[in-house]
């Protein structure tokens, strides 16, 4: 009988120890030091009426380094005084105004604040409604207009590019791959990065694209190189060690249509083509890449619909292969030349929809790249690409 109890005691004694270390591993976790916006959305019917579509009272994948969120609407004028926008933010943090709070955003952007769990981190974040503009300032692509990146976490900056409208609006279509090779680049100038800009222009500023090693991490990764691109589109960095071809995504939306586009370039192909083995391909010239894609933004279901790095690595065969896919322009060949020469591409594939086109059911995604295989990490280290005084053209809308 003692033993029982005396065994029944310590069992007790034991559970009593068990559940306190849980406990204290559950007070003693560390609090989370995210404050980030994840997600952002307008709910409710009653404002269906102020988009254009459904899809565009969301914004999904909120970049981490993105400090910016912008609705499009079919008239800000149109607007209600106010109206609520819910986030979703990093578990545990705060943020003011409260989520789904009503505000006021007629009279421009809304400042939200987010805190980490811990209390020590805040980010602010402008949240905005804005209209599209039929003439958007987008005839004339001169790489006049970019700013530099916050410091990065190894001590780096980099360009970023930026247009604005003639009536001054700026609006952010570019994207390259710079937040992906400051990943392995510390305490790196502009000028070092694959993609920035230059003084030395056809006129004022220009484009700078140029094919680097991406050192030691690369070469372990095997993307051992990275060519320098800018694209219209988005760039996200979480996609860039796992998936890099999902880290671009090309587009943005339409409502006139490209029917060719013009400008000036220089090119200089690097000394030595390599694989992504980083082995060279004997007799092989590296060769630059300039095009423009045109797409529909909607699925056979009304689902949005991106083209990703990977869609992009079979140009030739693109209007057959993908449905979503109806116009391309592309140079065949991008000779090299210590002179500004002049390029023109038009666009070849079906008639685009007129109401689609007003509906802005179409992305257009330009871009250019130093070396043309880069996204497969094949090219030479030092080819480089000027770009400058880019128009795009469009056709009769009505």
């Amino acid at each position: 009988m003692k033993k029982t109890v005396n065994f029944a005691l310590r069992f007790w004694l034991l559970s009593i120890v068990g559940a306190l270390c849980v406990a204290s591993c559950i007070k003693d976790e560390a609090a989370n030091k995210e404050c980030d916006i994840v997600s952002a959305r307008v709910d409710g019917e009653q404002y269906e009426q102020y988009f254009a579509d459904r899809s565009r009272m969301s914004v999904q994948d909120i970049s981490s380094t993105q400090s910016e969120i912008k609705f499009e609407v079919i008239s800000v004028d149109n607007l209600p005084d106010e109206l609520p926008v819910l986030l979703e933010i990093t578990p545990g943090a705060t943020i003011k105004p409260a989520s789904g709070s009503m505000q006021n955003f007629k009279n421009g952007p809304v400042t939200y604040t987010v805190t980490s769990e811990d209390g020590k981190w805040s980010r602010n974040y402008q949240v905005s409604f804005s209209q599209p503009e039929r003439n958007t300032g987008l005839f004339l692509l001169n790489f006049d207009n970019v700013e530099l990146s916050e410091k990065t976490n190894s001590n780096s900056y980099y360009h970023k590019f930026y247009e604005v409208t003639p009536d001054g609006e700026r609006i952010d279509v570019w994207a390259s791959g710079n937040e992906g090779a400051a990943l392995t680049m510390s305490n790196s100038q502009p000028e070092d990065f694959p993609t920035s800009a230059t003084n030395q222009g056809y006129k004022g500023k220009a484009l700078c694209l140029k094919t680097i090693s991406a050192g030691a991490l690369g070469s372990m990764m095997k993307r051992p190189i990275a060519a320098g691109s800018l694209f219209m589109g988005k760039f996200f960095i979480d996609q860039v060690l796992y998936n890099t071809l999902r880290a671009t995504r090309f587009g943005i939306s339409i409502d006139r249509e490209p029917t060719a586009i013009k400008g000036y370039y220089k090119y200089k192909p690097g000394e030595k083509f390599t694989d992504k083995n980083l082995n060279e391909v004997v007799g092989r010239i590296d060769e630059a890449s300039i095009y423009a894609v045109i797409y529909q933004n909607k699925d056979s279901e009304g689902n949005d619909y991106y083209l990703y790095g990977d869609d992009l690595l079979d140009l030739d065969n693109l209007l057959t292969s993908n449905a979503q896919v109806v116009r391309i322009a592309r140079l065949s060949s991008v000779p090299a030349t210590d002179e500004w020469t002049k390029f023109e591409m038009t666009f070849e594939g079906e008639e685009l929809d007129r109401q689609k086109l007003k509906d802005k059911k179409y992305n257009l995604a330009l871009v250019f790249s130093s070396s043309k295989d880069g996204a497969q990490f094949e090219g030479a280290i030092g080819s480089t690409l000027y770009i400058d005084e880019v128009e795009i053209m469009f056709g009769n809308t009505k």
